[in-house]
């Protein structure tokens, strides 16, 4: 039996005005930092470390509700300096791609 997992699909842009030799992404430490704290208290699961695909970058949650995976999607969406464009796709443990399932 497959498991849900919600992908979180954030484009992967540079944030804009950091200081020169800065790390251009510092917003995936955030998102990884918010799920570490909703997994550690037990709202989801992270199934699987964020990567990086193509011009996007992936996180994945699971061990809850649709509904409560697509809120926390929501959250990371709206979290200071993640790029406008996120979206978030309902996939399952065993689809070949990313975005299928």
């Amino acid at each position: 039996m497959s498991t849900m997992v919600v992908e979180i699909h954030v484009p992967l842009l540079p944030t804009p005005d950091l200081p020169d030799g800065s790390y251009p992404f510092p917003w995936i430490e955030e998102v990884e930092d918010l799920l570490s704290d909703l997994e550690d208290r037990g709202d989801v699961e992270v199934f699987d470390e964020g990567e990086e695909d193509g011009d996007v970058y992936v996180f994945f949650v699971t061990g809850a509700s649709q509904v409560d995976l697509l809120a926390v999607a929501s959250r990371v969406a709206t979290l200071p300096g993640v790029p406008a464009g996120t979206v978030a796709v309902v996939s399952d443990d065993e689809a070949e791609e990313f975005g299928l399932g």
